[in-house]
């Protein structure tokens, strides 16, 4: 049977396959995209707190109305953490991060995984490997993405 297009039915399952496949694989393609820019800023954020870089942290990567779930189980803001970063606290030998998982929805990316530091100075457990679980939530408004959400819990301190 041939249709207005002057395609057959067969021609027509076909090429409506290949139109699914193209709509999938663009969709696969923004993910990616948005995936990929998520891990960058995910290591840019670990390597700003291994350097104490608070211009990175608070005017590009933390949200200024960011809450927090602390490693040493307090509740915060990013003011908070200002304060124990500008007094030497957030201070680390080593601090690896890894992400096990990145969901969207809409504009909001929930990233989880695992870290292990080696707190140095004032910090809690100084000089001791420390793992925990973590959760970062990162919010994109107006083209650019920020954390506004982290949660980090110790599993284990040696």
């Amino acid at each position: 049977m041939i249709n207005d297009f002057g395609l057959n039915y067969i021609h027509m399952k076909q090429f409506i396959l290949l139109l699914f496949l193209t709509v999938l694989s663009l969709q696969s393609f923004a993910q990616d995209a948005r995936e990929s820019e998520i891990r960058r800023l995910e290591n840019l954020e670990r390597e700003s707190v291994m350097k104490s870089d608070s211009l990175t942290l608070f005017d590009k990567l933390w949200s200024p109305d960011m809450v927090i779930n602390a490693p040493t189980n307090v509740v915060g803001t990013v003011q908070t953490t200002k304060t124990v970063l500008r007094a030497g606290g957030l201070k680390y030998l080593s601090f690896e991060r890894n992400i096990e998982k990145i969901t969207f929805f809409d504009n909001v990316a929930v990233v989880m995984g695992g870290e292990v530091v080696k707190p140095q100075g004032k910090q809690p457990n100084a000089g001791r490997v420390v793992t925990r679980r973590f959760t970062n939530v990162w919010q994109n408004s107006n083209g650019m993405w920020s954390i506004i959400a982290r949660h980090a819990t110790i599993i284990k301190v040696e």
